[in-house]
């Protein structure tokens, strides 16, 4: 049981340090793109990086970011039926909802990590300027979805648990 609790604390604490992470990664895609706008509309001077490193910092906060918002329910959702529905039933729907989630994000990662590991292998680059491996932002899809996917498990576990019939008395 007390490792139990240590996985889901530990992974609480991963998912929402992402979190912030996610968020920096906004402010600096924001402050790349105010640069670059300033550098080639009032000093005629573009960059070469802010475009490519602000699409790179934009797929990985959107991605990292994805475990926390299921875990705080941020998702974007649709209530008009299920908020109709009794509470097991709801909860059935929130069931298969999170078991949707966590196949789609398995099969993501999965195939994620085949994109990856070719580039990776080939040495293929972004043939940009920068001229970047493209690898960098394609394993951000298996890294983000490889954990959406364990964060899938948690909340299904979590709702199992929550709506478990409670026994009375000592367990036989």
């Amino acid at each position: 049981m007390a490792h139990r609790v240590f996985v889901v604390d530990v992974m609480a604490r991963m998912v929402k340090a992402l979190a912030w992470a996610a968020a920096a990664l906004f402010v600096a895609t924001g402050a790349m793109l105010s640069y670059e706008v300033v550098a080639r509309y009032f000093f005629a001077a573009p960059t070469i990086w802010a475009a490519e490193l602000s699409q790179m910092a934009l797929i990985w906060g959107s991605l990292i970011a994805m475990p926390w918002i299921l875990a705080a329910r941020r998702h974007i959702t649709v209530t008009a039926m299920t908020e109709r529905l009794g509470a097991r039933t709801r909860s059935a729907a929130d069931g298969l909802a999170l078991i949707a989630v966590l196949v789609f994000s398995v099969i993501v990662t999965i195939w994620g990590w085949d994109i990856f590991y070719d580039s990776f292998v080939r040495g293929r680059t972004t043939g940009s300027l920068l001229n970047l491996p493209v690898w960098i932002v394609e394993l951000a899809v298996p890294v983000g979805f490889g954990i959406l996917s364990v964060q899938a498990c948690l909340e299904i576990v979590g709702l199992f648990r929550r709506h478990a019939p409670q026994r009375n008395g000592p367990r036989r």
